[in-house]
């Protein structure tokens, strides 16, 4: 009788991990803008500290990121077209 109650519990115990797993593995569907919130909201130390080192081993890439940020925010080269002659003319200059 104590065998059939230990195979009983195993068999549970399988079962019961197997569809735990199962449930874990299956992604809830999220937009770009709830990562985009989790990614900043969940900055760690260790992360904050790696991307500084980073950025002090690969210049270029700190700057890269930099320009993709100005890129997307619509900022990008505004400051030098302003001072050549193909940029943008503002009409209180010109009285």
């Amino acid at each position: 009788m104590g065998d059939w109650i230990g195979i009983a519990f195993l068999v549970l115990l399988l079962a019961g991990a197997y569809f735990g797993i199962r449930a874990l593995a299956n992604p809830k569907p999220r937009t770009s803008e709830d990562f985009e919130r989790n990614a900043a909201e969940n900055t760690t130390m260790l992360g904050a500290s790696m991307n500084a080192l980073n950025e002090l081993m690969n210049p270029e890439a700190a700057k890269a990121k930099e320009v993709q940020m100005q890129m997307k925010d619509g900022r990008y080269g505004k400051k030098k077209r302003e001072g050549k002659a193909g940029g943008p003319v503002n009409e209180d200059e010109d009285s």
